[in-house]
């Protein structure tokens, strides 16, 4: 499949990019800066884009196939979020038959309790505002017309291996025997590629953990 992945310089995005290569995907990673971006291939094509603006948004998918979008604001931009939100569902409003995944955020997930995670007391505050700004975003992409899949990760998003060996959710955070909720970095980037290939979920969010 071709693809092109916004925000690919981050973490995640630098690790969906080396899932996709890995499982012989042609991708385009869209960055600010191609010049500085750390991986190369041949199935790898670097391209200057830039997720707040429209225009720049609908040239980068041109002619894919798919987009996944791993944009993440740095402190103290979150309301870049809503801005991104806003430009992606503009940007794509022309594409047709594009498959579109929006990697987010977990504040918006519910707890055992039925809390959203957010609103837990333990919450740390340090995170509260990338949390209200990610669920700003989803509501946005679930008031729009865009067919696209919503991926929220786990509480924790860490180092480690690609195990292959994780849960799926829905609208509840997944949790393990001992209470926890996290996954590697590259199992998530594997569980964001299983649903470019599998596409189980449109116009819906999922999650993944251990």
């Amino acid at each position: 499949m071709n693809i092109v992945i916004l925000g690919a310089s981050g973490r995640i995005g630098q690790a969906i990019v080396q899932e996709a290569l890995n499982r012989k995907h042609e991708v385009t990673a869209a960055v600010r800066n191609p010049q500085s971006y750390a991986l190369s291939h041949e199935r790898l094509q670097v391209i200057q884009a830039d997720i707040l603006n429209a225009a720049s948004v609908a040239a980068a998918v041109a002619g894919k196939e798919a987009v996944i979008s791993a944009y993440g604001p740095k402190a103290g931009h979150e309301e870049e979020l809503t801005a991104a939100a806003e430009s992606l569902i503009a940007g794509l409003k022309d594409a047709t038959g594009l498959r579109v995944l929006i990697v987010g955020g977990a504040g918006s997930l519910k707890t055992d309790s039925g809390e959203l995670l957010l609103e837990t007391a333990g919450f740390p505050a340090a995170f509260l505002p990338l949390a209200t700004a990610h669920a700003r975003a989803y509501e946005m992409y679930q008031r729009s017309a865009l067919d696209y899949s919503y991926i929220s990760p786990p509480a924790e998003l860490r180092e480690g291996q690609r195990t292959g060996m994780f849960r799926i959710g829905l609208d509840r955070l997944v949790v393990d025997e001992n209470g926890e909720s996290s996954v590697s970095i590259p199992d998530f980037a594997a569980a964001v590629i299983d649903e470019l290939e599998e596409g189980n979920f449109s116009r819906e969010r999922f999650t993944v953990g251990y």
